[in-house]
């Protein structure tokens, strides 16, 4: 049986959005690389625990807010790690590197160009996408929808999938133009649609369905890291696939009934939490889920809630 060393890590959030990281020392064991501050659990410490006594410890700071953002079990080849990742919104001390560590504030969109250990990288994914997930109404096009997107914007939403599934290819891709153009520079928009289609599109990210991860899986990911690249799963089956491919980020669906889809079986909770434990991939809770079902999703692993009616400003 593989022992693996525990580690609770952060992802500390100021009120500006930017993330702070900290400078591994060469002699350290993945020495020089950047990560994201914390440190081993001591016996008989939850994850919590050890992190507000490691951050404390390495950066001075006690920590106010934390929720669950990701767990990742990663092997080296000389080394087992189970990282217990935290979100901090709230702390109180400024942050200095108290072992003389080297510190960097980092916005969300300078994470990638920074070098972190292998077992750091669904980190820096979990750390750019924000909790909730907007998925567009299939009974709207048009105008209404236009300004249904326009409005979700203004009230924060940051990552917005364009889901027309009643329209032909032209009509779609023609709204799509003038999405990329309401989200440009305020949220990440995902599209659907044919593979031939994103070298259209630079700006938007890929969000496949379950029939095209199966269909494109043991070909490998479509375009490049720099483009964000999701997939609809419902089962093991294609989480393990939606991994084989080496998407950023999934949804798993249905949690609960839905009315969209009557007749899926859903999963429920635990059996959701199950499919996403070892998973190494922020996932987003779909289906019969509302805003207020966040806190709930992240105690079981996930990156948040995704959805349609619940989450489309009224």
């Amino acid at each position: 049986m593989v022992t693996r060393v525990q580690v609770a890590a952060a992802v500390i959030r100021r009120a500006d959005g930017h993330i702070l990281l900290a400078k591994r020392a060469d002699q350290q064991h993945q020495g020089g690389l950047w990560e994201f501050p914390g440190g081993k659990l001591e016996a008989g410490e939850s994850a919590l625990v050890a992190l507000r006594r490691e951050l404390q410890e390495e950066l001075g700071i006690a920590v106010t807010a934390a929720r669950p953002l990701i767990k990742v079990q990663h092997d080296y080849p000389d080394k087992q790690v189970l990282l217990d990742v935290w979100e901090v919104s709230g702390f109180t001390g400024e942050p200095h590197g108290a072992e003389g560590q080297p510190l960097a504030w980092v916005s969300p969109r300078q994470l990638p160009d920074y070098d972190f250990p292998a077992a750091n990288q669904p980190i820096v994914r979990a750390a750019r996408l924000p909790a909730q997930y907007l998925i567009t109404p299939a009974e709207l096009d048009g105008k209404p929808l236009l300004l249904g997107i326009q409005a979700a914007i203004a009230a924060g939403a940051r990552l917005i999938q364009l889901r027309a599934p009643n329209m032909y290819s032209p009509e779609y891709r023609d709204l799509a133009v003038d999405v990329v153009g309401l989200c440009a520079g305020k949220a990440q928009l995902m599209l659907k649609g044919p593979l031939e289609w994103p070298g259209d599109f630079p700006a938007a990210g890929w969000h496949l369905t379950a029939e095209q991860l199966r269909k494109y899986a043991d070909k490998g990911r479509p375009f490049p890291a720099q483009r964000w690249l999701a997939a609809s799963c419902h089962n093991a089956e294609e989480l393990a696939l939606a991994r084989q491919m080496g998407v950023d980020f999934v949804t798993l669906s249905p949690v609960q009934p839905t009315q969209s889809h009557p007749e899926a079986q859903p999963l429920g909770w635990e059996a959701a939490a199950q499919l996403i434990e070892g998973l190494n991939l922020p996932v987003y809770l779909l289906g019969g889920v509302s805003p207020g079902d966040s806190e709930r999703a992240w105690q079981l692993g996930a990156q948040g809630v995704a959805g349609i009616r619940a989450f489309w400003p009224k």
